[in-house]
């Protein structure tokens, strides 16, 4: 894979690159840290971690469609070279861990071009995921569901990003644990979420809100069983989703209509 362009979202050099980054972010950054703007997604990362705290995508049905000159089996998984080497993942350390190097800005929301679907693999849009029963199943299973959205809204915008929720243990304690993998100390989250708004040809908005278990799920579960509160969401890792939109202006959220 070439290398990719990447640059930073607060020093971005001419006005096109702007647009696309604030056509991207036009509700809201979720927070400020770390942020990197792609040519069709934006990332916040967690150094410490070697993990995004978010990537934030816009969504049509343009971008999501089949496109032949697009071929992913010529990606290939990439260290950010945008990244200090200390904070950066590396392929070694999913190496023999037993998790798979799971897309946050899916590869199939990016099929504009080749470069913009290269640009999903770079490892700073991974994290590790459980294989089989989620990443390849339960996980999949929402990214097509965001991806259908598209058929419904002329424009769908997507936040996703991992969790490390605490849990009560036999002592009657709470703590927050999580594994991490590799000689980068990559951290494995307990959780993962999507937030989604989808914009009417009306300019109507709604909303769903998902956290899944990075464990796996049993075949066939509802992705409905997975929708929560995105306030939860928002508590749980210290962002804010679409702040630039009053929630009493979005119609509906995960399917509920909201009161005026």
């Amino acid at each position: 894979m070439s290398r990719c362009y990447i640059l930073d979202a607060l020093s971005l050099p001419n006005d096109t690159l702007w647009f696309d980054c604030f056509q991207i972010m036009r509700f809201g950054f979720p927070g400020l840290e770390n942020v990197r703007s792609f040519d069709d997604y934006v990332l916040s990362y967690d150094r410490r971690n070697r993990v995004a705290y978010w990537v934030f995508e816009h969504l049509t049905k343009e971008s999501v469609a089949s496109n032949d000159a697009v071929d992913r089996a010529k990606c290939e998984f990439t260290e950010d070279a945008s990244l200090h080497p200390f904070f950066r993942s590396n392929n070694s350390d999913y190496k023999g861990s037993g998790f798979d190097r799971g897309h946050l800005a899916a590869a199939g929301n990016h099929r504009l071009n080749q470069r913009h679907v290269d640009q999903t693999f770079l490892l700073s849009n991974m994290a590790p995921q459980v294989g089989r029963g989620f990443n390849r199943d339960s996980w999949n299973t929402l990214e097509k569901h965001v991806r259908k959205l598209t058929k419904k809204y002329i424009n769908v915008y997507v936040c996703t990003g991992p969790l490390y929720l605490p849990r009560k243990e036999a002592d009657g304690k709470t703590y927050v644990k999580y594994q991490v993998i590799g000689a980068s100390n990559v951290a494995v989250p307990t959780h993962f979420f999507k937030v989604v708004v989808g914009e009417t040809d009306r300019k109507e908005l709604e909303m769903e809100a998902y956290v899944m278990p990075n464990q796996i799920i049993q075949d066939k579960t509802p992705i409905t069983v997975f929708q929560v509160p995105p306030e939860s969401i928002e508590r749980a890792a210290g962002l804010l989703f679409f702040d630039r939109i009053s929630r009493d202006k979005i119609k509906k959220i995960n399917g509920r209509e909201m009161k005026s």
